[in-house]
């Protein structure tokens, strides 16, 4: 997929996992822009922190799927433009080097790659986490974050993931045959574990338990498909949580309705699933 067609895309060997680097001099020079912006917004909580973060992408551009890009999988970095799942995820990131004091790039690739691959390590495209409740789990695992679903009031449901696997003409690195029998591995093990939900109807009933900086993952009734979407939870002034995220409407945005009322107006929302970064 082309991200901006002015931009100049550049590989290079990551030492940790002896894969590739995707990242354009434009998103280089972001970061370095970014980690000045963001040096004085550490505070005690790192859900505070997330949120201090968060908000300085706020009006960044929704650009869809910016990682499928490229001939083999990589890890892309994109500072100019984000979906759901790489917003949260660089902004976990960039809080992670706040609250650790690691304000370099270096540190910033090996985070980034952390968060977003099975037990961190980036080994070719099945190893990314591309089911967002195995994304919670994964990185639970590795003590970046705990799925508090349950705490919340959340309910264990089982439900078929095959969503990728039977849609394989989506995802262009499926048409690989060893990609595309490595996903349905992955769904095989998914679905011998339950997911924990919190209903739609039972939201704004148990909302104060959420913090700020809490990672909201929308859960749906689509077949096949565990979440839709992804952001954080911020309590705005009317004392509700809101969400925080980088929506298909277009740009990193505060919902203006509470998170209950908003998922009322999407379309076979089932409720959500909450994580807290540790």
């Amino acid at each position: 997929m082309k991200l901006i067609p002015s931009l100049i895309l550049f590989l290079l060997s990551l030492t940790l996992s002896s894969q590739q680097l995707i990242c354009s001099d434009q998103d280089r020079a972001a970061f370095d822009v970014k980690i000045r912006e963001i040096q004085d917004l550490k505070q005690s909580d790192l859900g505070n922190t997330m949120i201090s973060v968060g908000k300085t992408f706020l009006g960044l551009p929704y650009v869809a799927k910016t990682l499928e890009i490229g001939e083999s999988e990589a890890l892309v970095i994109n500072l100019q433009g984000m979906d759901c799942t790489t917003y949260v995820e660089n902004v976990l990131a960039f809080s992670i080097l706040l609250y650790e004091d690691k304000m370099n790039f270096d540190a910033f690739i090996n985070t980034l790659e952390n968060i977003r691959y099975k037990d961190g390590k980036l080994d070719g495209y099945a190893s990314r986490l591309h089911y967002f409740s195995e994304w919670i789990a994964n990185n639970e695992k590795k003590g970046l974050l705990k799925d508090i679903t349950a705490e919340t009031g959340g309910i264990e449901i089982k439900k078929e993931i095959n969503f990728m696997s039977t849609h394989r003409d989506l995802y262009p690195f499926l048409a690989d045959e060893e990609n595309f029998n490595k996903i349905k591995a992955s769904e095989n093990s998914l679905n011998h574990q339950p997911i924990c939900i919190l209903p739609q109807d039972q939201i704004e009933a148990n909302e104060k338990l959420i913090k700020n900086g809490d990672i909201i993952a929308l859960t749906t009734a689509i077949p096949g498909l565990d979440i839709t979407h992804t952001g954080i939870a911020i309590r705005e002034n009317d004392g509700r949580i809101h969400l925080l995220h980088a929506s298909s409407s277009g740009m990193v945005e505060i919902s203006e309705l509470p998170l209950a009322d908003y998922l009322k107006k999407i379309k076979k929302n089932t409720g959500i699933m909450v994580a807290r970064p540790l």
